[in-house]
């Protein structure tokens, strides 16, 4: 659910990027749906793109934890020795 979320977060932002260009140039909104389209569907990859980004970067961190604990582990037993 947090996938689907996030992609159609980004999309209905890149619906708006849309919308406020075309307010900008003062033209009509609803001329050129196609245009809606990809800015939709770009925004939507960027948001999918953020969602697997963020999975990714979790599972290192937590992989990254891991070393640093069992680093310090090693240590203090090290230092237990001594």
């Amino acid at each position: 659910m947090p996938m689907l979320s996030n992609i159609l977060g980004f999309s209905l932002f890149g619906l708006a990027a849309r919308f406020g260009q075309l307010g900008i140039q003062k033209r009509n909104l609803f001329d050129n749906p196609g245009g809606h389209l990809i800015a939709m569907g770009v925004f939507g990859y960027a948001g999918y793109w953020a969602h697997r980004w963020d999975i990714r970067s979790g599972e290192l961190i937590a992989a990254k934890r891991a070393e640093i604990l069992e680093r310090r582990q090693a240590r203090a037993g090290a230092v237990a020795d001594e």
